[in-house]
This record gives C-alpha cells, structure tokens and sequence, in this order.
C-alpha cells in the first residue's frame, strides 16, 4: 500500500509534513519548541504536539499572557 492510497492521516510527520500543516516553512519549525520522537534516525513531529502548538498561539488581539489551556487543566 503507497502512502498516496492511505485514507487517514499519519500521526508523526516529517519535518517537511509538519511543516506543512503548520503553515511554516521548515527552517522556522526548527526553531520552535515542538519536541519531537525518534524512529530509528528519523525525527518526527507529532501531529497532537502540532496541534497543541497552534492551539496556544494567542489570537489577534490577545496580549499573550491568558493562561494556556494545559496550564488551566493541570491547575498551574
């Protein structure tokens, strides 16, 4: 089976998918502080950190220093 055929979404991306979906260019998803897995040599993104990532970004407007929603969960 060829990944063209899959019809799910993979949950670890390459750094090239991860970028991708974040809307970013490689070079600055290096940069931000997303950990990523490790498959034998391969780094990988997982797509739950993506989404945890973009879902903290503050919306237009907010000044940034609303509680993350994790934080709030966890009571810190």
């Amino acid at each position: 089976m060829s990944k063209a055929s899959l019809s799910f979404r993979p949950r670890l991306l390459s750094v090239s998918e991860a970028a991708a979906y974040l809307g970013l260019s490689a070079s600055t998803l290096r940069g931000l502080p997303i950990a990523r897995r490790v498959h034998n040599s391969r780094r990988l993104y997982d797509i739950r950190d993506l989404d945890a990532y973009a879902d903290d970004l503050p919306y237009e407007g907010e000044t940034g220093n609303e509680v993350a929603t994790c934080d709030r969960l966890f009571g810190v």
